[in-house]
């Protein structure tokens, strides 16, 4: 596996668990849906901003390589 380019997380066990009921009932894999969830949660930020999702996802990811 590509380390530079896939990461984990823990998350608890019970959003976990919901997070799999979700993807059931959307026909998604997890990671799939987690993108999907985290990149509404961009555009709904980026909207609130008054910037573009992808221009809001560059200043965040600017932002994590500062860490």
């Amino acid at each position: 596996m590509d380390i530079t380019k896939w990461k984990s997380m823990a998350i608890r066990k019970n959003k976990w668990l919901a997070l799999k009921g979700l993807c059931s009932e959307k026909y998604r894999a997890p990671a799939s849906m987690w993108e999907k969830i985290f990149d509404d949660y961009v555009g709904f930020q980026a909207k609130k901003k008054n910037l573009t999702p992808d221009k809001y996802m560059e200043q965040l990811i600017q932002k994590g390589k500062k860490k």
